[in-house]
């Protein structure tokens, strides 16, 4: 028995324990937290970092009133711990289980849904704002890391917040780190302001004095005055105070005494207050400590090694990865740009050969799009690596900066499709649908690991924006494709010849439909396959000759139906008058929950099963 498991009961209990039993309440905290994510898998490094961090945010703040905002939510576990989800931790990231980041639906203690980096300060600074609307009295707290700090969104509410004075208190989880190790401007500055203390030790000091001298109020505020001008002498370029915050810190982040103090001279304050706090990812568990960046998210894991339950494997992001490598070594033109995931994207190994032809610009999806577009208008071949789910964040300068000008920029898009377990903010199941109606742009999808190969080959030398597809992971185990070598936009590859009917399927899609043509043949329908490599433009001349024939059309993707794959197929359909007999299978109109790939698919109607007896209901055939 310990304090986690029988003494704390709720969150207003942690204000009645001693330091001491705070400290064993982190120790606890952090070996449950080892022992759970070794089983389901997670975000555990983050979460190591940020165990008294929490603990002191409980000791500080009353939240069955006041607001703590999470930035991206990696480092939220903790907090659902003290909120009473513990017993849950066991369904953590899984089909109807526990989410891996805030949720309002999912407890009262979330007071804003995350999943993207910089959204903090923003969020807690409308709830501030609707506080003070409202005359309501309580306190809103937005816990950012340095990562995350280095996007534009965060700079753009501290900006207003600074303006507007709005009472609201930013902690600043300082760990050198966002997924990989930070870089930039941001960075750089950080690491002056941990390596200097000579800044708060003379406003301590200054302080002191003033304390003890008996001054009225009018030479107290010349006292002000002179504060700061003692304040720019030491640290003449203090960027969050210039920005018209008050700075406190930088402190241990593992000194709860130090901490809570700390927060306690914020909590009192008026205005916004920013809290520097330096923590260690991945502290308290060796393996992560010394490999955070792996244990950033991670798959189940042996505690005592700290390796993969499972053994790797050769995936999509590797393939995009070595092949990019591969190419610039004789093609000295290729550069790659990637926002603060060089490993998740692949590009570890590029980093390594050609260093100063990568451009990681931090947590900038932004930045990073239109920094491509302005490589290629001085002469040079980008690759831009991101996930589908953070594309949507640089979404106009796709338009306005790369396919307005028909610059030849690649954006390799990784985790498009279902990727499982990290819900509905990670879910790639818009990327077809907001790229396909984007003039000057093309869009294509492999259908396994060796065709995403040649694509990235055939993307050597195409002229003008380019966008490639490919889920998470590696290829289904059951069928090897030969890949095509070849590619012709506008022109489909038909693997399978079919008397009824055709399977068009687009990337990962691809071995479904052949799966689904063998389930149907047993059913006495012989349904060929076409794999859909160019999502745009779209084989216009192979869809009329099918529907001109009689034939039906099925269409597969890992997208949403609205404006994808399907959509361009039927509306290519429609041009002649031919749309009848044509039916689509992708995601409906919501967001897909966590869960594994497959289970996915069976909850949202895109399982083997029930797809095929749509499929014979379409012919007219009887079940």
């Amino acid at each position: 028995m310990g304090i986690l498991s029988d003494g704390y009961k709720k969150p207003e209990d942690i204000r009645k324990f001693t330091l001491e039993e705070l400290y064993q309440l982190s120790d606890e905290i952090r070996s449950f937290l080892v022992e759970s994510v070794s089983r389901t898998g997670g975000h555990l490094a983050p979460n190591l970092g940020v165990v008294e961090l929490t603990v002191s945010l409980f000791n500080v703040f009353d939240l069955e009133k006041d607001k703590i905002i999470y930035d991206v939510g990696h480092q939220s576990y903790v907090h659902k711990i003290l909120t009473g989800r513990k017993d849950e931790f066991g369904t953590l990231r899984q089909f109807k289980g526990l989410s891996g980041f805030p949720k309002r639906d999912e407890s009262r203690y979330d007071a804003f849904d995350t999943g993207h980096s910089s959204t903090s300060i923003s969020a807690a600074l409308g709830i501030a704002r609707a506080r003070d609307l409202k005359g309501e009295d309580f306190d809103v707290v937005a816990v950012i890391g340095d990562g995350a700090l280095t996007g534009g969104m965060a700079l753009e509410a501290m900006n207003d917040v600074g303006d507007k004075k709005t009472d609201l208190i930013i902690v600043l989880n300082d760990n050198q780190m966002s997924i990989s190790r930070n870089v930039g401007g941001i960075s750089t500055y950080l690491s002056q302001l941990r390596a200097d203390p000579t800044y708060e030790k003379a406003k301590k000091e200054v302080q002191d004095l003033f304390d003890r001298m008996p001054l009225g109020k009018s030479i107290n505020r010349s006292v002000d005055r002179v504060k700061e001008g003692i304040k720019s002498m030491v640290l003449p370029d203090m960027l969050f105070e210039n920005m018209g915050l008050t700075y406190l810190g930088p402190v241990d982040g593992h000194n709860i005494k130090e901490v809570s103090k700390i927060l306690k001279i914020a909590k009192e304050m008026k205005g916004p207050k920013l809290v520097h706090v330096i923590t260690k990812k991945g502290k308290g568990y060796k393996n992560s400590e010394q490999r955070p960046d792996k244990f950033h998210g991670t798959p189940p894991f042996n505690k005592s090694d700290g390796r993969p339950k499972k053994k790797g494997m050769i995936t999509y992001s590797n393939v995009f990865g070595n092949t990019l490598t591969e190419m610039a070594k004789n093609n000295k033109n290729i550069v790659a740009v990637v926002a603060a995931m060089p490993d998740g994207t692949g590009l570890s190994g590029f980093k390594e050969i050609y260093g100063k032809r990568l451009f990681d610009v931090g947590i900038a999806e932004q930045h990073a799009m239109t920094l491509a577009a302005g490589l290629a208008a001085g002469g040079l071949k980008p690759y831009v690596a991101l996930y589908s789910t953070f594309l949507q964040r640089a979404y106009d300068q796709l338009i306005h900066d790369v396919c307005i000008q028909k610059l030849d920029v690649t954006v390799c898009i990784d985790r498009a499709g279902i990727v499982g377990d990290d819900g509905e903010t990670h879910q790639g199941l818009l990327d077809l649908s907001f790229l396909t109606p984007v003039p000057n742009l093309t869009i294509m999808a492999p259908k396994s690991l060796e065709e995403l190969r040649y694509m990235m080959y055939y993307s050597e030398h195409f002229k003008g924006p380019l966008a490639i597809r490919y889920p998470r992971g590696t290829d289904e185990a059951d069928y090897h494709f030969e890949p095509l070598k070849e590619f012709i936009p506008g022109r489909f590859e038909v693997m399978k010849e079919g008397g009824d009917g055709y399977l068009y399927a687009t990337g990962k899609m691809v071995s479904r439909a052949v799966k689904l043509s063998e389930m149907l043949k047993e059913k006495g329908l012989s349904f060929g396959v076409v794999n859909g490599c160019f999502i745009k433009p779209v084989d216009h001349e192979l869809i009329r000759t099918h529907l001109d024939k009689g034939l039906k059309i099925i269409t597969l993707e890992d997208n949403m139906l609205h404006g994808g794959f399907g959509s361009m197929i039927l509306e290519s359909a429609m041009g002649h008058f031919m749309a009848g007999n044509i039916l689509r299978f992708g995601f409906e109109d919501r967001f897909v929950e966590q869960g594994t790939p497959e289970l996915l698919y069976e909850a949202y109607g895109m399982g083997y099963e029930e797809i095929m007896k749509k499929i014979i209901r379409f012919t007219g055939e009887k079940l």
